[in-house]
């Protein structure tokens, strides 16, 4: 396997995992303001940091800019996901919500035939559909009877729409990227979402009374920012121009396991030993997708 290919895998494995924490640890301060206000602020605290390191790196030149309705579009579909997954939150589970978004590795090969006539091989398509079991077996810890009555609450309608969104993303950077350093490429990325953020949500960010927020918001939006926000931006386009889109998306189905391991670390125990087959199979998965193909 090329080692540029080995880099975007560990970089999806180390996203995979951060991504898993926004999930939990994002669960904890949803209620506590408007879930489009909370982007736009993360939005644009993360523009400010990633920006200020291109600047100072000399990575950020005005000609990358060219086409900035690229970032805005890139932008606005990353919103789309951030702020249906705090809207959410605030109504399911952690581990519920990261079940809809095991949705997003078939609906990214689906974008990427269309985007960029990217075929998945049938080994590869085995591998999303092994993985997908996987996950479920995670998500509904091992109980047939918990799969079998699951119904798609609203909660889970609405973050879908963000899935789709983000499932979209993918693809669609690859085909409108034109090769700019991917610290500034992030930085478009987290300034095109802020813009879209203050424009359709300046009246929720201004009456937000955000002095009188509690300090476990302001550490978890820390969080959400250098970690979940800006690094995981990073991580995904560092990626994506390494490997195939399906194959990117295809951690996702990490997420559930991780999202076990956050749970368990703020003090919510440890599932059944029987969710350790679910782990198994989603590692199966993952090792026929680092295999290379032609």
């Amino acid at each position: 396997m090329p080692r540029t290919q080995i880099f975007g895998h560990i970089a999806m494995l180390t996203l995979s995992f951060f991504v898993a924490g926004s999930f939990s640890l994002g669960s904890t301060i949803a209620h506590l303001a408007p879930p489009d206000a909370l982007t736009a602020l993360r939005f644009t605290a993360g523009a400010m940091l990633v920006g200020t390191i291109a600047i100072v790196t000399g990575k950020l030149q005005i000609e990358h800019f060219k086409g900035g309705w690229r970032f805005i579009l890139l932008g606005g579909l990353f919103t789309v996901f951030f702020v249906t997954m705090f809207e959410a939150l605030k109504i399911t589970l952690p581990v519920s919500t990261s079940a809809v978004f095991t949705l997003a590795p078939p609906l990214t090969a689906i974008f990427s035939y269309f985007i960029l006539k990217q075929i998945s091989t049938r080994r590869i398509s085995i591998a999303l559909a092994i993985g997908a079991v996987g996950a479920l077996w995670v998500i509904f810890r091992a109980d047939l009877t918990a799969f079998l009555s699951f119904n798609i609450g609203k909660g889970e309608a609405i973050f879908f729409i963000g899935v789709a969104a983000h499932a979209l993303y993918t693809p669609l950077f690859r085909k409108l990227s034109k090769g700019e350093p991917v610290i500034v490429t992030t930085f478009g990325v987290m300034l095109g979402g802020a813009i879209v953020l203050w424009a359709v949500s300046f009246n929720n960010i201004i009456v937000t009374d955000w002095i009188s927020l509690p300090s476990t918001f302001w550490l978890v939006f820390t969080y959400l920012v250098v970690a979940a926000g800006s690094l995981t931006f990073f991580l995904l386009q560092f990626a994506a121009l390494r490997l195939p889109s399906a194959k990117v998306m295809a951690y996702t189905y990490l997420i559930p396991s991780w999202v076990i391991f956050w749970e368990y670390v703020s003090g919510n125990g440890l599932p059944d030993i029987k969710i350790l087959i679910g782990i198994a199979i989603t590692t199966i998965s993952l090792i026929m997708l680092l295999k290379n193909e032609d």
